[in-house]
């Protein structure tokens, strides 16, 4: 009985992992770590919805990260400001903040965005270094993407440097 359980329980779990990682039709952010710039690329392949905006949290993130947008504060050495590409709004993020959020002139499918900044962490021990985050640090940060029709959905960073939600 414990062993039918248990194998149940881990097939679940790894259909319910690959069916998040192969879903054709959703929303992405992906994280990516580079100097002296990170991006965040902002991906939709859903079809039928129009994704209007989103808001990036990082205050639950493993690494404890932040945006480094200003000489001084809270970040180490290299600091960039928030530098839209694509259909994006410009908006200003606070040096050392843990949130960010981006209006966009709803993207629809197929269509991509995105927007470079530099983010830290805050761990005494890190992975890489405070400058460089690593998936494993990013992880457990949220996203928010805001739909036309006023729906909102919730998505995790993995270890992937990826928060997806399939539509």
């Amino acid at each position: 009985m414990y062993r039918t359980t248990f194998l149940t329980t881990a097939l679940a779990a790894l259909l319910a992992t690959g069916a998040q990682a192969e879903c054709m039709q959703g929303l992405t952010v992906k994280f990516t770590e580079s100097a002296p710039r990170d991006r965040f690329e902002i991906i939709h392949t859903a079809t039928g919805v129009f994704l209007t905006g989103l808001r990036i949290d990082l205050s639950s993130s493993a690494g404890g990260l932040v945006f480094d947008t200003a000489a001084g504060g809270n970040g180490v050495e290299v600091f960039q400001p928030f530098v839209p590409e694509g259909e994006m709004q410009h908006v200003d993020v606070a040096d050392g903040a843990e949130q960010l959020e981006v209006q966009l002139n709803e993207m629809s499918t197929g269509q991509r965005a995105g927007f470079t900044i530099d983010v830290d962490d805050q761990r005494a021990q890190s992975d890489l270094g405070q400058i460089r985050v690593t998936g494993a640090e990013i992880s457990g940060a949220s996203v928010v993407f805001n739909l036309a029709d006023g729906t909102m959905l919730n998505a995790t960073f993995d270890q992937e440097n990826r928060a997806k939600v399939c539509t």
